[in-house]
């Protein structure tokens, strides 16, 4: 099979025997839902799981971020995490101690407790492979799932694509952009949005749960597209989407054009999908504005029957198109 994750048919096959008939599963695995949310009384527990695989630079710092953005497209607060840390053999004490300073770092930025974990110089690698559980907790009545939203819901996306995906190849393919006529400035600025605008949407989902939203997903691996058609999977629905009204920043426009990448499949943490009656999109939009959040509306749930569309450039309505895999992992494996 190609890199990335598993296709979404393979998947789906494999989560049809993990079905629970424990009560207090109230959210298990399913395509399109990125965490679990077990029932704790007067608290639901939520329980996310991530490995990172494509970084090396601060490998630690991201597999909290990108946990704790799982846990809070739930409406829950990110409390607790655990973190597996498989280093290659060439790694030294002061390596190993960068990757562990990473991961605390980024739990203290985000007001998350390390509670344990596992750790270990594992043969076979060449990179760290971080591997994180996120734990955290809402009230019921406020749960919110990738496959909550509902016929006619406005499509909101925060901050533009595709921030991680372009900060990665900045980093880790700095020479190939710069063979590619990609100027040092532009291949700086890129490097930089990890954390400016950055790859957490903690705040984005903040803000957007004080509203009636009826669904959050955060785009990651496969981009834009991919976390489409998981929306629509799992809310059971069919979308639209007008092309014009994405944003992709433009340095990941750049870039993508010079490495021959679409900015729709590029991994895009830093993004967040909210669907939301349309009458209160204005108001989600503007409250995201007042807290520094760039955000657009671009398209709408439908029924089921009419799918999943894509309205291009050229005005032409085709199917939303698939990746089967990452481009950042399309472009890894072919370099």
């Amino acid at each position: 099979m190609n890199v990335g994750k598993f296709p979404p048919e393979l998947l789906e096959r494999l989560l049809r025997s993990a079905h629970s008939s424990d009560p207090r599963v109230i959210l298990g695995p399913l395509v399109g839902e990125d965490a679990a949310a077990l029932d704790f009384g007067d608290r639901l527990l939520v329980a996310k799981s991530d490995p990172v695989t494509f970084a090396a630079d601060r490998a630690g710092w991201y597999a909290v971020q990108v946990c704790a953005n799982d846990v809070a497209c739930t409406g829950a607060t990110p409390r607790w995490f655990l973190a597996t840390l498989l280093v290659p053999e060439t790694f030294d004490f002061d390596a190993a101690a960068k990757l562990f300073n990473d991961v605390m770092e980024s739990c203290q930025a985000l007001g998350v407790t390390l509670i344990g974990g596992h750790s270990e110089v594992t043969h076979g690698i060449q990179r760290p492979i971080v591997m994180g559980t996120m734990l955290g907790e809402v009230a019921p009545d406020r749960l919110i799932t990738t496959g909550g939203a509902q016929e006619g819901d406005s499509i909101v996306i925060t901050k533009g694509l595709a921030i991680e995906g372009t900060a990665l190849l900045a980093r880790d393919c700095a020479g190939e952009l710069r063979q590619a006529g990609i100027s040092e400035s532009v291949i700086a600025k890129c490097a930089t949005m990890l954390d400016t605008p950055g790859i957490s949407v903690l705040h984005d989902a903040q803000i957007s749960t004080q509203m009636p939203v009826h669904s959050l997903h955060d785009i990651t691996e496969g981009g834009l597209i991919t976390a489409l058609h998981e929306l629509a999977a799992a809310s059971g629905l069919g979308l639209a989407v007008e092309e014009d009204s994405v944003p992709v920043l433009p340095e990941t426009a750049e870039v993508c054009t010079a490495l021959g990448l679409h900015p729709l499949g590029l991994l895009a943490s830093g993004a967040m999908l909210v669907t939301l009656h349309a009458q209160y999109t204005p108001s989600l939009l503007h409250a995201l504005e007042r807290s520094g959040i760039n955000a657009w509306e671009i398209g709408q749930m439908l029924p089921a029957d009419e799918g999943c569309v894509l309205f291009t450039r050229a005005g032409e309505e085709v199917p939303l198109p698939l990746f089967p895999r990452d481009e950042l992992a399309r472009y890894f494996s072919e370099r």
